[in-house]
């Protein structure tokens, strides 16, 4: 192949499959007896089924799972420790709504405390840990509005760590399912406390209220919700064959409703879609040549690992093509931009990403870089 028509597009084909897409139909998404709702795949971000999934919504207890990935993400950073004792202050102690039962003036510690916040839903333990972390919970506030506004959630604001009722505290579907990924991205060790279903402390032994814990096998989290204002929320999280859905439900009618919704979407996402690793980061997906460098060609490949979400049958048909840019001259930067990769189903563009350069390439020598001078010269007078 030559320089030209590298530099112009490199068609890679994905899988042997003929050209005409699978007929595999993939019917309507369920429509669910609820306020909201949201369903995405956790590894490509591909977004299944949505309603309503931007609306500035009461999220009551789901705001905790804030308030756990806060105090996660200060243990990891050694900010505080799990075995650090909090001293119970009478706010925490008198927080009204669901409780883990600690006691005034008695010390908890940090893990306990997560524990509580996560499996028992205690507003207790959250403000008990909002006070640790921060000094106040109107502090700590703060923080997860910053912490908000970093990981994208566009339609969340907190004014406590409990999901108590005020009525400039709110947050979206889409949020939720945003930070559900974030907590199990990041940080796979305190996951599991979400999959527990049950914790035992000061004499009192209570269930998670994810029902699903118990019904499905594959769900492993995540986190469940309730005032009157809200109506029944919950975000759940299941892994099947490798593939992890995120499903959030605002405003069910009940209990049993919220879960049965929220299976609802989990059964038609992982029945219609499936989703696979299609490159790795560093790759080398192409080569471009290179003007005036010590070496003349650079390696092309992604900045990050690619993976798809399709519908069942569609994943081998799909095809990818590079383009890189002409005329590439040293030096060129490990990392810079140097083209774009397109994947496409049919005539369907589906995705598109930067071509980054793999390894970087310095500039050539004297005689390399006068000779290549020449070359261009001569190559703009031809046209």
């Amino acid at each position: 192949m030559t320089h030209l028509v590298q530099r112009l597009c490199l068609l890679v084909v994905l899988g042997t499959a003929p050209l005409a897409l699978a007929e595999q139909a993939v019917p309507e998404a369920p429509q669910l007896a609820a306020t909201a709702w949201f369903l995405m795949d956790a590894d490509s971000g591909k977004v299944l089924v949505e309603q309503n999934a931007d609306e500035r919504l009461p999220p009551a207890s789901l705001t905790k799972l804030m308030t756990a990935y806060i105090a996660t993400l200060e243990i990891n950073r050694g900010q505080i420790r799990e075995s650090d004792m909090v001293r119970v202050s009478e706010r925490a102690w008198r927080t009204g709504g669901s409780r883990m039962f600690i006691e005034v003036g008695k010390e908890v510690s940090v893990d306990d405390l997560l524990h509580g916040v996560i499996i028992q839903s205690g507003n207790d333990a959250s403000v008990a840990l909002a006070e640790h972390i921060a000094g106040s919970e109107e502090a700590f506030a703060d923080l997860m509005n910053s912490h908000a506004r970093r990981l994208g959630l566009g339609n969340s604001q907190f004014m406590n760590a409990t999901g108590l009722p005020h009525p400039e505290h709110y947050s979206s579907p889409r949020d939720m399912a945003l930070l559900s990924r974030a907590i199990i991205r990041e940080d796979q060790a305190h996951y599991a406390i979400y999959a527990q279903k049950e914790f035992f402390w000061n004499g009192i032994k209570q269930p998670n209220r994810n029902l699903l814990l118990w019904r499905d096998k594959t769900v492993d989290g995540l986190k469940t919700g309730h005032t009157d204002e809200a109506g029944y929320c919950l975000v759940a999280s299941a892994v099947r064959d490798g593939q992890r859905l995120i499903a959030v439900v605002f405003g069910a009618a009940s209990e049993q409703a919220r879960a049965a919704e929220v299976q609802k979407l989990l059964t038609y996402g992982f029945r219609f879609f499936e989703t696979r690793p299609v490159y790795q980061q560093g790759a080398e997906l192409a080569r471009a040549p290179v003007w005036k460098g010590a070496e003349r060609q650079v390696r092309a490949g992604l900045a990050e690992d690619l993976v798809m979400t399709l519908p069942r049958g569609q994943m081998d048909q799909l095809k990818a093509s590079t383009s890189l840019q002409p005329m590439l001259e040293a030096p060129i930067a490990a990392g810079q931009e140097i083209g774009r990769v397109e994947l496409r189903l049919g005539e369907e563009l589906v995705h598109t990403a930067p071509l980054v350069a793999i390894e970087a390439v310095e500039k050539g020598g004297l005689l390399r870089r006068l000779w290549d001078s020449i070359r261009l010269f001569f190559s703009g007078l031809l046209g």
